[in-house]
């Protein structure tokens, strides 16, 4: 099958680098357009588009697909199947139908659950207990559509959205791999259930701001849900301090948001220590560190009420 593919952010570089590193004919990459980075906030493009110019497959990306013209492009391309990956753009209808195998997307998921832009932050948020990434056929609704084949990893208590997204990244081409003839057969898929389904909203930075009134099982959650974007974060008398990394703790008579020793914080229901954290414009640190350097005091509460 000659593939057109579609990806934006590292999550979907692991997959595309696998159906080039095996001989799959992929006739164009489709990427969004390249946006301001760094402190200079200069253009810079998608990882994906990084790895089709290296490997010398050609680039499209259009703003959207509202012009024919943009829609024409993908559809005359000669692909005989769509492969989307955390692309970032909606799909119109014709797209969706117009290619001779299909149009397939890898989600980082298992759907019907945290269909939607952050299923890996919501999964660990939620305390689920493992996630995985699915392999679907795909409808005009969102994530909705029939699921040909998933693979399936663990969330520990310790794991962040940065390692669980590295995991899934990784199982995108051996999903391919696995159902290649499947998508070669026109497999149908199987229908997702209406039971069980959880929608994955965007993230935004106002909700990373920690709330020490929350249970300590609750804001553990959200401290590596939040890691590494955008980062948990208080706002305190040292100025604004992201939280990366936390373990439950057994101190107490500490108060919400009140800093005891070893960089224990005491919370609604207890207490967490804290085991890494970024003060703004540093490097991470171990919180032995910024005690050791002063900087952090045991009595000093770290988000004034």
């Amino acid at each position: 099958m000659r593939v057109a593919y579609a990806g934006t952010p590292a999550f979907a570089v692991p997959a595309l680098r696998g159906l080039l590193d095996h001989g799959i004919d992929v006739v164009g990459v489709w990427t969004q357009p390249d946006r301001p980075a760094g402190r200079g906030r200069k253009l810079t493009p998608s990882p994906v588009k990084q790895v089709a110019l290296e490997r010398g497959v050609a680039v499209h990306q259009p703003h959207n697909f509202k012009a024919q013209a943009d829609r024409d492009d993908l559809l005359n391309c000669g692909a005989d199947l769509f492969i989307v990956a955390a692309y970032g753009l909606l799909l119109p209808q014709p797209i969706i139908d117009g290619f001779v195998h299909g149009c397939v997307n890898l989600h980082g998921s298992l759907l019907p659950r945290w269909r939607g832009a952050a299923p890996i932050q919501r999964a660990i948020q939620a305390g689920d207990r493992e996630t995985g990434v699915g392999l679907m056929r795909m409808e005009i609704g969102l994530d909705t559509g029939p699921v040909i084949g998933e693979m399936r990893t663990p969330i520990s208590a310790d794991d962040t959205t940065a390692n669980v997204h590295d995991r899934l990244a990784a199982m995108g081409w051996p999903l391919l791999q696995r159902h290649w003839d499947d998508l070669a057969g026109d497999a149908p898929g199987i229908a997702q259930s209406d039971q069980h389904v959880a929608y994955a909203t965007k993230i935004s930075k106002a909700e990373a701001r920690l709330d020490f009134a929350l249970p300590a099982e609750q804001l553990i959650r959200n401290i590596h849900a939040f890691n590494p974007w955008p980062g948990a974060w208080v706002e305190g008398p040292l100025g604004r301090i992201k939280l990366l990394s936390a373990q439950p703790a057994t101190d107490t008579g500490l108060a919400p948001g009140q800093l005891g020793t070893d960089g224990v914080i005491g919370c609604a229901d207890g207490s967490i220590r804290v085991t890494t954290w970024q003060f703004a414009g540093a490097k991470a640190q171990p919180v032995a560190d910024l005690i050791n350097a002063n900087r952090l005091t045991p009595g000093l509460n770290v988000q004034p009420l």
